[in-house]
């Protein structure tokens, strides 16, 4: 929401990956690293590719990890692909899946993503009840076939709102 002003935050949209009683873990997936440096990647056994990697900022928790976002085309599970957060979407932290991300043919809906978004328990149902983001189904083509200067808004007009009509709230009480 228009509110939710923190630079972590502001116009992002995040995949809910887990979520409990011990708090939510989740990735934003509209924020690639700008950056004009080179990205090294430590293998076993080494890997060597001229091939570039764009790298996603998924959230301000831990920029040191990394995750790889992985939308299959087919409903099978697929324990290489990692864990599956839903139909045709997985997430993974596979040397193997990395190694697949750095030949010269990748997985097509596939993203590497630094960092993440946490909450502790309790915290992302208090954001939630003051109206400070906006709820969806997962659209795997939004994630990987929207622009991500354009998802934002097209995640808002998803749901049937315009976002130049979005106002502050504070949730229901």
């Amino acid at each position: 929401m228009p509110q939710l002003v923190d630079p972590n935050f502001n116009r992002t949209v995040v995949l809910l990956c887990t979520h409990g009683e011990d708090g939510a873990l989740g990735l934003v997936v509209n924020r690639p690293l700008v950056t004009t440096g080179r990205v090294i990647v430590n293998l076993d056994p080494p890997v060597s590719t001229d091939r570039e990697l764009q790298l996603w900022v998924g959230g301000p928790v831990e920029p040191q990890r990394s995750w790889i976002l992985v939308g299959q085309e087919t409903d099978e599970d697929d324990e290489a692909l990692g864990r599956r957060i839903t139909d045709n979407l997985y997430l993974s932290t596979s040397p193997d899946l990395l190694r697949r991300l750095l030949e010269p043919s990748p997985p097509s809906l596939s993203r590497l993503i630094v960092g993440y978004s946490g909450w502790g328990p309790g915290q992302l149902e208090a954001e939630l009840e003051a109206s400070a983001w906006l709820m969806s189904d997962v659209d795997r083509d939004l994630i990987f076939k929207t622009p991500p200067d354009k998802m934002w808004e097209a995640a808002i007009r998803r749901l049937g709102a315009d976002p130049a009509t979005l106002q502050i709230s504070r949730g229901i009480h």
